[in-house]
């Protein structure tokens, strides 16, 4: 009988260092989310000072999401690095939604961008040169975008017109 009763305090014993452990077992895989986060973040606000820091690349953009094909050599090399960072990061984003670190408000977000930088000609064609080097998954996930066949309206008071042709 002191038996079952020592085993019994000490089961009873176990239970708050189990939930103790999956506490500081949640925490820790916040805190990783919120790193994993936190690095595509910076990652984006690096990819976006590209455009911020340079008045050349500022113009080889606006030209090229006009028309990726009218852009000669040197600026396909230059708009591909850009949006192949862009759709990696995108493509990390993805990843944390459907593993669930990503909240939806959030990949609702990144989705948007998505929307507005493939209603553009030269992004969708820039895309079809480059999309097999993504996986299936995410590819679906632009292909879906592109399917809606949005309005391209991001840069709409931009000019595009006028500033391909400088």
């Amino acid at each position: 009988m002191l038996s079952a009763i020592g085993q019994l305090v000490a089961a009873v014993g176990v239970i708050p260092s189990l939930i103790y452990l999956a506490v500081q077992i949640r925490e820790q895989n916040k805190e990783r989310r919120r790193a994993g986060i936190n690095i595509l973040t910076v990652q984006w606000s690096e990819l976006v000072k590209s455009a911020q820091d340079s008045r050349e690349f500022a113009a080889l953009f606006l030209q090229g999401v006009n028309s990726f094909h009218d852009l000669d050599a040197p600026d396909k090399l230059r708009f591909t690095a850009f949006f192949t960072r862009y759709t990696r990061n995108c493509e990390g984003m993805f990843i944390y939604y459907r593993d669930g670190a990503l909240e939806k408000a959030l990949w609702e977000e990144v989705e948007r961008t998505m929307c507005d930088y493939f209603a553009y000609r030269g992004v969708r064609d820039w895309w079809e040169t480059r999309k097999h080097w993504l996986t299936d998954e995410f590819r679906a996930v632009v292909e879906a975008i592109i399917a809606r066949n949005s309005e391209p309206k991001l840069y709409a008071a931009y000019n595009l017109d006028a500033s391909s042709k400088t």
